[in-house]
């Protein structure tokens, strides 16, 4: 589970490297220009139309009928499972899924829904573990009603699902009367690393969302995407959760801004999290995980140190890392670490291991 990063401390230096996500990104210069220029209106009456362009585009991209522009890809998950399930249902998600690991119970909070986690490697379930966790319908069981997958599956390692497993695993869900929803939080990373467009990824699912506050650089804002009747639903829970916005322009002008300019980039971030793997396999006592995507995972227990303690000295280092279990690291490659910042880092680490 990803643990929040540090609080700054007197005494510590300034976070020279920042690993800990691709959340930690920066709007550049040329992305706040765009918004400080963008056209705005009021988005809760739907007269922004910076938003209505970012969301006609998004349903466009995605292959859906319409969008809806929303603060966080939390709120977006949130809003489809409210809108997709009654209290009481059941979804079906792996084990180690957003929605079950990283959003504060909200889905049984909110929703009233229980979370059936399903096992396999890389964060990701095949059609058989589905089959094997379906059952017939029966006032002793609770309505399986929607089944939830992440592209990319980031506990699993940022691994990308394949399409032909994506298409599969839905069919099987709309064969047995569920609904289908994928968490896209970094959907095109996934497009990206296997050059397939991220409308055929999402083919399948009724409902899917973009994050732009992740590799592509946006300082918020998210976009859930699926029919028009599905949206016209969501909305209503956008305004109970209070996700209903004014002036939200400027932040969808950042969003635009980072479909046009980077998405291609992706590319380099997934080239250097591969510079990155190979450069820790080589320090000895790490077990790195071969990446995908953007996110390097390797486990510490043979040095001794554990993620926690590591990350405290990388910290007292200038470098910011993520835990994500006992002596399981995250490092996360995006637009603001460059290769100099990656050879940096591993010498960094180098020492603090060998210290």
């Amino acid at each position: 589970m990803v643990h929040a990063p540090p609080r700054p401390a007197p005494g510590l230096p300034p976070i020279r490297i920042n690993l800990y996500s691709d959340t930690q990104t920066k709007p550049t210069q040329a992305m706040r220009a765009a918004m400080m220029e963008a056209e705005v209106g009021d988005e809760q009456a739907g007269l922004d139309p910076t938003v209505n362009a970012l969301c006609d585009r998004m349903a466009a991209l995605l292959g859906k009928q319409a969008a809806i522009f929303l603060p966080s890809g939390t709120m977006c998950n949130e809003v489809a499972i409210l809108t997709h399930c009654r209290p009481g249902d059941a979804v079906l998600a792996h084990a180690t899924a957003h929605i079950l690991t990283a959003e504060g119970g909200a889905p049984a909070a909110l929703a009233g829904v229980q979370i059936l986690g399903l096992e396999g490697a890389g964060g990701q379930f095949d059609a058989a573990t589905l089959r094997a966790a379906l059952q017939p319908p029966s006032r002793y069981s609770p309505p399986q009603t929607l089944l939830s997958v992440e592209q990319t599956a980031n506990l699993g390692g940022g691994t990308v699902w394949p399409v032909a497993t994506l298409h599969e695993v839905a069919e099987i869900a709309h064969g047995h009367g569920a609904a289908t929803h994928m968490d896209g939080a970094r959907l095109m990373n996934a497009a990206v690393a296997v050059g397939i467009s991220a409308g055929e990824m999402a083919a399948g699912y009724d409902s899917v969302w973009l994050d732009f506050t992740k590799g592509l650089g946006a300082p918020l804002g998210a976009v859930l995407c699926g029919s028009a009747a599905f949206i016209d639903a969501a909305w209503r829970w956008k305004q109970r959760l209070g996700g209903s916005m004014r002036q939200a322009g400027i932040s969808a002008a950042g969003c635009l801004y980072a479909l046009d300019h980077n998405v291609e980039r992706l590319a380099e971030d997934h080239d250097n999290a591969r510079t990155l793997a190979r450069a820790l396999a080589q320090i000895e006592g790490l077990v790195v995980e071969s990446p995908e995507t953007n996110l390097v995972y390797f486990d510490t227990e043979a040095t001794g140190h554990t993620a926690e303690s590591l990350a405290v000295k990388m910290r007292a280092e200038g470098v910011l890392i993520s835990t994500m279990g006992r002596t399981r690291v995250r490092l996360c490659t995006h637009l603001d670490v460059n290769t100099a910042d990656i050879e940096e880092a591993v010498a960094i680490l180098r020492r603090v291991l060998t210290a």
